[in-house]
């Protein structure tokens, strides 16, 4: 069957509820549509070289994701990359938004929401310093999509005027999946296809919300509050320590601000002690960073941005006490927050 008639009985059912749903559709486009204006219009977030970068966002996303973790460290290591998905991702919530708004396409833009709003709760649904922030606007936004597209848009749609119009693209079968209008399910599946994916949105919900925050049994936690830095590879080489710092919690609006390394022996002497002041002057040569998110020298300690990570290469003055034996590094956050790693040379 090629076409569908608009005229059957159940036509007015779906105009209500694509009236009842208006509200919806136009805040949830806004809600997209509104990052497509902020990066490009309101502020330039796709400028690699401007405080605010989207790419820099995103790899605050990358400690603690869901699924997608080795696409997101794949981009945040390949800059070039990132910004042609940045980029791509931009211009989609903006078409996504804008149309949804206008009532265009109703059903395939309502898709577009589902994808959009799932990536955004897989990468950041463990995101929020008062309340559970990207949690919420992931899981509501997958929901709103599946609605928008079991209800489509009616009066004061495009995908209406269309209809209302007669234009011949109403009378496909396929318009109804991608725009508006009759869903062509009889009523039996249509009501198993709307209870099964309400089941599954809401297992989504509770299983994230429990991975991510504890939401339903065991210690509620939040990685958003106190900054977290991760020691890896540590090591002692000639008259050098070497290092690397991975920051995996804490607030992602601004960095953990470093304001002591030292470098202890087993006899409790420090080989090496640098404080804030210190720290702020280190050369960016000591500095080796691996994502676009980077650690700096600040104006009176080292900055980590969420999701950053470097290797940091401190000279050891003193290189004649180095003996055989355990060293203990400690490095000492602004928050009173401490993270030591034992070292063996």
């Amino acid at each position: 069957m090629n076409s569908i008639n608009k005229n059957t009985h159940e036509l007015p059912a779906y105009n209500l509820a694509g009236l009842a749903t208006l509200a919806i559709r136009l805040v949830i486009g806004w809600t997209y549509f509104s990052a497509f204006w902020r990066r490009l219009f309101l502020a330039n977030k796709l400028d690699p070289e401007v405080a605010g970068y989207i790419g820099e966002k995103f790899n605050h996303f990358l400690p603690n994701a869901l699924g997608i973790k080795p696409i997101i460290e794949y981009l945040v290591s390949n800059p070039d990359m990132l910004w042609w998905a940045m980029a791509a991702f931009t211009i989609i919530e903006g078409i996504v938004g804008l149309l949804l708004m206008f009532g265009l396409f109703t059903r395939l833009m309502s898709i577009g929401v589902f994808g959009l709003a799932m990536g955004i709760l897989l990468g950041s649904g463990w995101i929020g310093t008062t309340c559970l922030d990207e949690w919420q606007i992931g899981i509501l936004g997958i929901a709103g999509g599946f609605v928008l597209f079991l209800t489509g848009s009616s009066h004061y749609s495009i995908d209406h005027w269309l209809y209302n119009k007669s234009y011949p693209i109403t009378q496909k079968r396929w318009f109804s999946w991608i725009g508006s209008g009759v869903l062509p399910i009889p009523a039996d599946k249509l009501k198993k296809f709307a209870f099964g994916g309400a089941m599954a949105i809401l297992g989504i919900s509770l299983f994230t919300n429990q991975y991510f925050h504890g939401g339903l049994w065991g210690t509620l936690h939040n990685k958003s509050v106190k900054p977290k830095v991760e020691i890896q590879h540590a090591e002692i080489q000639q008259n050098q320590l070497q290092f690397t710092v991975h920051r995996v919690e804490g607030v992602d609006v601004y960095g953990s601000f470093l304001i002591g390394i030292s470098l202890t022996n087993a006899q409790g002497e420090k080989l090496i002690d640098y404080n804030g002041e210190q720290l702020a002057k280190l050369s960016t040569q000591q500095i080796e960073n691996a994502y676009v998110a980077k650690v700096k020298p600040g104006a009176h300690s080292l900055i980590i941005p969420l999701g950053s990570k470097a290797t940091i290469n401190l000279n050891i003055p003193n290189q004649n006490q180095l003996k055989s034996g355990k060293y203990n590094l400690q490095l000492t956050d602004i928050s009173g927050a401490q993270w030591t790693r034992e070292i063996e040379f």
